[in-house]
């Protein structure tokens, strides 16, 4: 049953981490990257789309995204979409493709996007915690209910921190990794 708990407890915490993968990637950095326009919808037969499910993006160069729509009346309500986003950036439409120029980043925009940057990790990091928290809780109440032994709930509450740790680490080491990206010129 500690095990587990203990599976459970990685398991989710593992998603945490994918997750804070996944809000870094809609950071912009210097670089173009499809997974910028991750959080962008656009309405498509009356209903709220995903951008990626209604058009191509593709990397054009280092600094410009091309969006392909499928169907031609779409490139005005994708335009729309992006300008309404909060990426602070602005479509150019040429005929069928939609080109989102990135600019450079100011040494401002940088400091901002990278304090941003560590919002989302704290973020990650308090997930991860309260996961511990929880199946801590849990190995707590099996040792209540007398269906673990007090030695056994203490070496599993060991094994809980040091996959948090672990876990943690590896947010440590995302958020390094998304700063150097963010500093670099």
């Amino acid at each position: 049953m500690i095990d587990e708990i203990i599976e459970d407890a990685d398991e989710r915490m593992g998603k945490s981490l994918e997750s804070l993968q996944q809000a870094f990637a809609r950071i912009r950095t210097g670089r173009a990257n499809p997974a910028l326009l991750d959080g962008i919808s656009v309405e498509y037969y009356g209903s709220d789309t995903p951008l990626n499910q209604v058009a191509s993006i593709s990397v054009e160069d280092g600094r410009t995204l091309a969006v392909s729509p499928w169907e031609k009346p779409l490139i005005p309500v994708i335009e729309k979409a992006i300008l309404k986003s909060d990426l602070g950036i602005t479509p150019v439409s040429t005929g069928d493709v939609v080109r989102v120029p990135l600019p450079p980043l100011t040494e401002e925009n940088r400091r901002d996007l990278a304090r941003q940057a560590k919002q989302e990790a704290e973020n990650g990091r308090i997930a991860i915690r309260n996961i511990r928290r929880d199946a801590i809780a849990d190995v707590r109440e099996l040792v209540k209910e007398k269906e673990a032994t007090e030695d056994e709930a203490h070496k599993a509450e060991d094994r809980i921190q040091g996959r948090t740790d672990a876990w943690v680490g590896q947010v440590d080491e995302a958020l390094s990794a998304k700063e150097n990206d963010l500093m670099e010129i």
